[in-house]
């Protein structure tokens, strides 16, 4: 079995970096332009490195990054179109088109003609579909082909755009120091582009609809679980072709981003299964993933591999076994730490230098919300613990962003909403809930609110 090394770019140096999803840099137009370069910057002032951004793929509805319409696309809502190549760099675009087209087409085409399909039957999932184009009757997809030409080149004209626009931020954040930290969520949407154009990949019935989906059990984050509703995957079927769709899903991202989380790890070891027609997901029950022999495959294909294992949750030995046999950085987040237990793996003491520690998470409440909303005792723990004054305590909450600086853990993430010291209502995301989620939005003299030079002070203070 081939063993993953932590990745050298972001773990050989200890590093500061901040969490903040694309949709909410400030402004009205697309956010990788001048507002993306911005941002930048100001990470870049203050000596932090990495930027840690949510799932970047076009999204449904309900704006969730984590139910994206492609596992590979970006989402064409972030192009900032002010930006679009000028006559003089024609020639350059005339050249990058056809280099693109032919080395995304193992996804695009089936992307763009999905999204194509889905403007033409607005609203409708594709099982919904009329069934010649349901079922990808080769016929039927070439004659909507030829009738729908323009639309699937729009299609795949404006992912060359997101593509062109994506990398020079990239590029711009790496001459400046800045890392990217993508994610990448483990299941993806029943109605997307990858479940439609690769059905014997998933757990789905002769009319494609899921026979079973994904969640979780009840925990932290919701007392009565979660039914995610996402289709499980056929591992059995995906093991038959050496996981190739997941190979390919993963250099996708690794083209985007300098650092991979993988979100719900666990799922990896084992899975929440939920009968399709049981809408609880306390009903559910454990089904084993496919492990090593999946993590094995990924590192024989891409040995340099950057991943992070996502492993909060109900996580056990089997799991955090698995994780330290591919030696994968995994998570801690300070808000977990103060259960009474001394032994509690959030708690600082407990830290390991190749883990990451987040003050929260995009799930979490702020850290000035979380910490207002403990009981008296529970605070009063914090503070004990952390050594937190009456007069610190006001500053809240800059005592747990010292305190996460302070580890030992390599990485320390903070959610940007954290360094402005906003509260509950700045919260990006309630696992469980529906409304009011990924739509708050950085405010627009976020600079001003933000103490540069003692961020940056803190961040040398501590080695980062």
């Amino acid at each position: 079995m081939t063993q993953a090394l932590p990745p050298v770019s972001v773990f050989s140096r200890r590093r500061a970096g901040v969490l903040l999803h694309p949709t909410a840099l400030p402004g009205s137009h697309g956010k990788l332009g001048e507002s993306a370069r911005r941002f930048v910057d100001w990470l870049a002032a203050a000596g932090v490195t990495v930027w840690q951004t949510l799932p970047i793929g076009p999204t449904h509805p309900d704006l969730s990054p984590y139910q994206s319409l492609s596992a590979h696309a970006g989402n064409p809502e972030l192009i900032d179109f002010r930006e679009l190549p000028g006559k003089l760099e024609s020639r350059e675009i005339d050249d990058a088109w056809p280099q693109f087209l032919a080395s995304h087409s193992h996804w695009l085409d089936d992307y763009a003609l999905f999204m194509a399909i889905r403007a033409r039957y607005p609203g409708t999932a594709w099982p919904d579909w009329p069934d010649p184009l349901r079922r990808r009757d080769s016929s039927a997809l070439a004659e909507f082909s030829r009738a729908n030409e323009s639309a699937i080149e729009q299609v795949k004209y404006e992912q060359f755009l997101f593509h062109r626009q994506w990398h020079a931020l990239r590029e711009y954040a790496r001459d400046r120091g800045v890392l990217m930290f993508g994610d990448i969520p483990i299941f993806v949407a029943h109605d997307s582009a990858d479940v439609w154009a690769n059905p014997e990949q998933f757990k789905l019935d002769a009319n494609g609809q899921p026979l079973a989906v994904a969640g979780v059990p009840p925990d932290y984050f919701s007392p009565d679980g979660q039914h995610w509703g996402n289709p499980l995957y056929n591992w059995q079927a995906m093991a038959r072709d050496g996981y190739r769709w997941w190979l390919s899903r993963l250099a996708s991202q690794r083209e985007k981003f300098d650092l991979l989380r993988i979100d719900h790890f666990r799922g990896l070891q084992a899975f929440w299964e939920i009968p399709a027609s049981d809408p609880r997901p306390v009903n559910g029950y454990w089904v084993p993933g496919p492990g090593d022999d999946f993590l094995s495959a990924c590192f024989r294909e891409l040995p340099d591999l950057p991943l992070v294992a996502e492993n909060l949750g109900i996580i056990g030995d089997d799991v955090e076994q698995l994780r330290h046999r591919f030696r994968l950085p995994g998570m801690t987040v300070l808000q977990f730490g103060f259960d009474g237990s001394p032994g509690n793996p959030h708690l600082l003491h407990n830290h390991r230098a190749e883990d990451l520690v987040y003050t929260g998470t995009h799930d979490n409440d702020t850290t000035l919300g979380w910490y207002h909303s403990l009981d008296e005792r529970t605070r009063q723990h914090v503070n004990h613990y952390l050594r937190i004054t009456g007069e610190e305590a006001a500053q809240m909450p800059w005592p747990i962003i010292q305190a996460a600086m302070g580890s030992v853990s390599g990485l320390v993430v903070v959610p940007v909403q954290d360094l402005l010291g906003l509260g509950s209502d700045a919260r990006f995301n309630t696992p469980g809930t529906i409304e009011n989620n990924w739509i708050w939005q950085l405010p627009e003299h976020y600079q001003e609110l933000v103490d540069i030079a003692r961020l940056r002070e803190t961040v040398q203070l501590y080695g980062r």
